[in-house]
């Protein structure tokens, strides 16, 4: 049986992944801040109780994703999907309103996290079959698809995860893992 495992899966794109893959038969280990508070997540586990695991992860935190990779450091992941992401709210005050804390937040959950998640469970997902991690990302981390300005905190985080999805696509190479990002708009999962 494959497995994978989904940050952010307690609603939106993640939720979703979550049940497709539970319908398509797919181990998920389904991972929030908040499983206590994710009623459509637990609801989604109920019906698939021999096949959905929820794991409490905050991103953020880099000592609880090196807690977690312990935890599961007999699985084998096939499948990676680091969707957890936040979309600032601050930034829709523009130029010279800059919320820097909300910046460092976002450079942690959007970028940081994604590159600690593929260090901290390389070695499982690289005895995995499929050996495939997936980040989601957007177009408004593009530079050149920006034409509207703004959108800094958002933009240069999501931009810097292409460049971390890139770089992994070459150091992991030797591995046999398969490094691939998707462009899709997020919040804070």
């Amino acid at each position: 049986m494959k497995t994978t495992l989904i940050t952010g899966a307690n609603r939106g794109i993640g939720l979703e992944f979550a049940r497709q893959y539970a319908e398509d038969g797919w181990h998920v280990l389904a991972c929030c801040r908040h499983p206590d508070k994710s009623d459509a997540l637990q609801g989604l586990a109920a019906q698939y109780p021999e096949l959905i695991k929820i794991h409490p992860l905050d991103v953020a935190d880099h000592a609880q994703i090196e807690r977690l990779a312990q935890t599961l450091a007999n699985e084998s992941i096939d499948l990676l999907i680091n969707n957890a992401g936040i979309n600032p709210a601050s930034d829709a005050s523009g130029f010279g309103h800059t919320n820097y804390a909300e910046w460092m937040s976002a450079f942690s959950i959007n970028t940081m996290a994604p590159l600690k998640m593929a260090e901290a469970f390389a070695k499982q997902i690289a005895r995995s079959k499929q050996k495939t991690i997936v980040t989601l990302t957007s177009l408004m981390g593009s530079i050149a698809d920006n034409s509207s300005g703004g959108s800094y905190l958002y933009r240069t985080s999501k931009t810097a995860a292409n460049m971390v999805v890139k770089s992994l696509a070459i150091d992991l190479r030797q591995q046999g893992i398969i490094e691939i990002g998707r462009a899709s708009c997020r919040e804070r999962v």
